[in-house]
This record gives C-alpha cells, sequence and structure tokens, in this order.
C-alpha cells in the first residue's frame, strides 16, 4: 500500500528533531504490508523481520478491484506463518456504489480463502483510490460500511485504510477502528493516531536481508494481532531497539532534505481543488478551483505526503496538491517531450518495461522510483 499521506506544518526538522528527542522510544516497526510488488518474500525474511526489527504482524495484498489476485499472496501468508507471525490482508478498493462494495467484498474473501488467509485475520479495505476521492464522505461511508459488513462474513474481521488527510474528511475513522497513514515529514512528540488501530509511519523502511524499501506500522491496539497463535518472539532485542532508531533517523533525514524545484507546467484539473496558501493541508483555502480549470505552475516540491505546485497569482503564489507523495517529481524541462502510460489493473514493472522495450531499473529511475515502488492503476509512468 502507498498512500502515502499525509500532514504537513512548517518548521519540519525542527520537528522532526523535537520528536526524537522526546521520544525516547519513536516509531515501532510492529507490523509491515507487502504486495507482490516486493516480489518474492521467503521465511528467511519474514524471520529477520521478526528477531532483528521486532515485527510482529505482515498484512499482504490480497486482491484489487473485483478481478485482480495478488499473485504473491499465498506464498506470503504460508512464509509469514512459518515464521511465527501473526497474519493479515487488505483489499485495494475501486469500488464507488454500495453494490460495487459488496461485490468486491466477496471477491476479497473468495481470494483471501484460496490463499489461506485464516479465519479470525484481519482483511483491511484500503481506500485511497480516485474512485473514492470523487464521492461525498456520506457515500463512502456507505460503501465502506457496506464492504466491511460482507466481509466479515468469511469469517475476517475488518477495518479501513486510508491517509491521515482522508480520514474524517473523506471517510469517518472513529476512535478505536482504522489503519492510518501519515508520514511524519512533521511530528510533535505524541504517538500518532493512538486511538486508532494502527499507524503507518514509513514507506521506506530497510531491512536487513530485504531488498528495498517497505511500509511499517506501529500498532496501537492488539486489532492485528489478535484472534491468532504467534509462535515466536524477536530473539535479539538490542537490534530492535538499534534498527527502530536507524529507521526514525532515515525519516528525519527524508523531512530535512525535502525542497523546491523549478517546474514550468499546465494543468487541467479533472476534480475540484483546493488553493491554498502554503504547501500544506493546514494552510488556509484561497478558492476551490472546479474541475476544468487550467493552472499553470512554475515549482514543485515533496512534502508532507504530497505533491505540491506553486501558481504564480497577481498578488503572490497559491499552492495546490497534485497527487500523493508516489507522485514523483519528474524534474524535467518544459520543452522536454515525453511518452506517458497509464498504469492499469495487474499490471507490473516488469510487464510495463517489456511493453514498452525497456529495462525495469531503467523505467523506474527515470519515474524517480524503485522497480520495489508500489504502482497502481491510474498512475502515468514516463516510458520515453
Amino acid at each position: 500500500m502507498k498512500l502515502k499521506n499525509k500532514l504537513a506544518l512548517t518548521g519540519a526538522a525542527t520537528m522532526a528533531a523535537l520528536f526524537l528527542g522526546l521520544n525516547a522510544n519513536a516509531a515501532r516497526m510492529d507490523m509491515v504490508d507487502v504486495s507482490n510488488n516486493n516480489g518474492y518474500m521467503s521465511t528467511a525474511e519474514y524471520t529477520s523481520m521478526r528477531n532483528e526489527f521486532g515485527v510482529k504482524a505482515v498484512t499482504v495484498k490480497i486482491s484489487e478491484g473485483g478481478t485482480y489476485k495478488d499473485p504473491y499472496a499465498a506464498s506470503n501468508i504460508a512464509n509469514v506463518q512459518a515464521a511465527g507471525m501473526y497474519i493479515n490482508g487488505y483489499h485495494f478498493a475501486r469500488y464507488a456504489t454500495k453494490a460495487q462494495a459488496i461485490v468486491e467484498a466477496d471477491f476479497a474473501g473468495k481470494t483471501a480463502k484460496t490463499a489461506g488467509l485464516p479465519v479470525g485475520a484481519v482483511l483491511a479495505t484500503d481506500v485511497e483510490a480516485e474512485e473514492q476521492n470523487n464521492q461525498s464522505q456520506a457515500t463512502n461511508d456507505r460503501n465502506n460500511a457496506a464492504f466491511m459488513k460482507e466481509i466479515k462474513k468469511f469469517g475476517y474481521r475488518a477495518d479501513i485504510y486510508t491517509s491521515g488527510s482522508w480520514a474524517n474528511n473523506k471517510m469517518t475513522i472513529k476512535g478505536k477502528t482504522g489503519w492510518i497513514a501519515a508520514y511524519p515529514y512533521v511530528v510533535s512528540g505524541k504517538n500518532w493516531y493512538s486511538t486508532n488501530h494502527a499507524w503507518q509511519w514509513s514507506s521506506t523502511a530497510k531491512f536487513r536481508i530485504s531488498y528495498g524499501g517497505f511500509d511499517v506500522s506501529q500498532l496501537n491496539s492488539n486489532y492485528y494481532t489478535a484472534d491468532q497463535k504467534s509462535t515466536v518472539k524477536p530473539t535479539n532485542k538490542d537490534a530492535v531497539k538499534a534498527n527502530n532508531r536507524k529507521a526514525n533517523r532515515n525519516i528525519y533525514h527524508l523531512a530535512a532534505s525535502a525542497k523546491w524545484v523549478k517546474e514550468t507546467k499546465t494543468y487541467t484539473l479533472k476534480t475540484a481543488v483546493k488553493l491554498r496558501t502554503g504547501a500544506s493541508t493546514s494552510s488556509n483555502t484561497i478558492t476551490i478551483l472546479p474541475a476544468g480549470t487550467t493552472v499553470k505552475t512554475d515549482h514543485a516540491i515533496i512534502q508532507g505526503g504530497y505533491r505540491w505546485v506553486r501558481q504564480p497569482r497577481f498578488n503572490g503564489y497559491g499552492y495546490l496538491a497534485t497527487g500523493p507523495s508516489d507522485n514523483t517529481l519528474e524534474y524535467v524541462k518544459a520543452s522536454a517531450s515525453h511518452t506517458y502510460y497509464t498504469i492499469k489493473s495487474g499490471d507490473s514493472w516488469w510487464t510495463i518495461a517489456q511493453r514498452n522495450g525497456l529495462n525495469m531499473t531503467t523505467l523506474a529511475s527515470q519515474n524517480g522510483k524503485t522497480i520495489y515502488t508500489t504502482i497502481y492503476p491510474g498512475q502515468r509512468l514516463v516510458v520515453q
């Protein structure tokens, strides 16, 4: 899952340092989520995560929409269980209506059963797609409730994964529910989302024998570790502490390194977007730009979990988010001409690279990503 959210305020470096100074334990790596984008994950890799990093639970991608089944779900489930950890699953939601939510829940439940997800595990709905962005909060609440009610018929426990910026904005996330993604480009020294089940705080965590960056979460309740048997605990407590501190330092580095780059572009908005006084979801709204508006921008930055662009105005500047942080800066000149490919359900780095005569690493690199970055249908990639 790569949402990856969140919240942006000013003084990121100062606040990040405050976080590390006040919270001696820092954020914990209690849970990892994986999908086909991580490739095949062995039992040895999961055992290392448990023993050296303190990972308690793994949540694996099961399905997406009404047709896509993650090809690594079954092996991930089996290998996590062999490592003695708790196992859960998630479904990437594409539903926009109650009827579609029920259909997707039935598909996800059947797919999870076939893949071996045990009864009692959590099967969360991952709600972050354009389909939900175009709905009202009331509609998303209705659809999410329908999905979760249906998923329980398969013996699974339900939950919602979404970003901090969508929680109680695009959908209602009550206390003692929810798995919230909010990357600490700015943090407060407090445990974020302490009243929710889990807080996903990084998408770039590194593990010793596993290649690439991973999504990691801190568990604030036992919801993702309940109703299943965990047979083994970490064997190297000193390594767990050291590795968690290192992971938090890496987040601090990312927070401090964000910078504006020149980018002259013209956007035509597909949906209404708030134009703000600063590059932050907490900044005041200047106006709401309706769908179809043409916006000319001169700079861009990734911070607070979003990709922001700056619009010159007669009396200063306006700022708007063009997407989540995985909508990476392209660093291209205005005169450059590129061919883009829009990702479809079932695509992978390998299939897109093969279709366009490219090496996977080259394709990922020219889009500012790695082959282990999760990609989603609807995103665009530069292919030449």
